[in-house]
């Protein structure tokens, strides 16, 4: 199963992942230590997603990348990351699992590339509207 595969399935039932289908914060710290273990057994895990993502949005502030993610699905803001009215959940999520996809397809489509080249191609990529 390829990465892009991975994402979609987490993306189609989370709450077999993390327990409950409606946790921005809980999907985003599962992710993470995928991550974390990808990285610790040889794999690329999510190497290069927070520049992706700060290309995909134009701008840069320090938010690690679930802050970044939210910053493109919510672009009015929230108030408490852990703890998102359900509507913003939903569509937080929504937009996690897009943008994981676009990812992970690009990636896919460019192997063998650096990091640094690949981000570089995302500039002024059109933002997903809400």
């Amino acid at each position: 199963m390829s990465e892009r595969e991975y994402f979609a399935c987490v993306g189609r039932r989370p709450g077999t992942f993390v327990g409950t289908a409606s946790s921005f914060h809980q999907l985003t710290a599962f992710l993470t230590g995928y991550d974390q273990h990808a990285m610790r057994h040889g794999g690329k895990g999510l190497t290069g997603w927070h520049e992706w993502l700060i290309a995909r949005r134009g701008r840069d502030c320090n938010h690690a990348w679930p802050g970044q993610v939210l910053h493109i699905a919510l672009p009015e803001g929230w108030n408490n990351i852990a703890d998102l009215p359900p509507e913003d959940e939903k569509h937080g999520i929504k937009i996690l699992f897009q943008l994981l996809d676009e990812f992970a397809a690009e990636r896919e489509e460019s192997p063998g590339a650096q990091n640094s080249d690949v981000c570089s191609s995302f500039r002024g990529t059109t933002l997903i509207k809400p």
